[in-house]
């Protein structure tokens, strides 16, 4: 396990941050295989921001879920950093995406008991980190994302738009070489979803991540430096 994660820490020069080939993704439902994701695959790189686009039930969740380690795929290979994490156990999965992967949601997902910077806080000390250490980094980046106001507030005081706020202040904790956003802005009237994606936007540029998300908004797509398209199941 050590040499592996050893390797993640140690980000190539290479620009691919990650790497998906033949990607595929079965289910079982009424003893019958129901076939999500059937093949094909691409290469992310850094700084680079990449919509996800294809219709509904096309398997673009299915496919943040495996990339983002959340999930295993039937069959095809996936690479982080030049490392094939796609063969790792659940224990090894999990270090690397505290690592290596932020995610954002379409609904928050935001722990209603805990403030917003104690949300934003409890990445990093999963991690490990000390608290006070993550007190200072979760009020800076709850500053970065023009929320800190609300930070001893909770989720059920804020509105979607702050929630969403914290949300992505959450997602870049543990300072990811990969941000990963399923329909984030999904949820939001139209205002608050322009100032969520741009703030989005904004921090990826600043940190020069990698940003793949999904949408069914394409108008969000054309912002992005390009899409990748799910048809019948066949990654393009």
């Amino acid at each position: 396990m050590a040499g592996i994660l050893n390797a993640l820490s140690k980000i190539s020069n290479d620009n691919v941050v990650l790497s998906v080939r033949d990607i595929q993704k079965t289910f079982i439902e009424g003893g019958q295989p129901l076939h999500i994701l059937r093949g094909g695959g691409f290469d992310l790189h850094r700084g680079e921001i990449v919509a996800l686009v294809g219709p509904s039930g096309s398997g673009k969740s299915t496919l943040l879920q495996c990339v983002g380690l959340l999930d295993k795929p039937t069959a095809g290979s996936i690479l982080l950093a030049g490392t094939p994490v796609h063969k790792m156990d659940d224990e090894m999965r999990t270090v690397a995406r505290r690592r290596k992967i932020g995610f954002v949601y379409q609904r928050h997902n935001l722990l209603a008991d805990f403030t917003a910077v104690e949300n934003v806080m409890l990445p990093m000390l999963a991690n490990g980190m000390d608290e006070r250490m993550a007190t200072t980094r979760a009020m800076k980046l709850l500053r970065a994302a023009n929320v800190a106001h609300r930070a001893s507030h909770f989720p059920g005081e804020m509105s979607g738009g702050e929630q969403q706020r914290t949300a992505v202040a959450r997602a870049l904790a543990n300072d990811p070489e990969i941000l990963l956003a399923d329909e984030p802005t999904g949820s939001l009237d139209p205002a608050h979803a322009t100032s969520v994606f741009d703030l989005l936007l904004d921090l990826v540029r600043k940190k020069k991540m990698a940003m793949l998300f999904v949408t069914h908004d394409m108008n969000l797509a054309a912002r992005a430096d390009r899409k990748i398209t799910i048809n019948n199941g066949i990654v393009e």
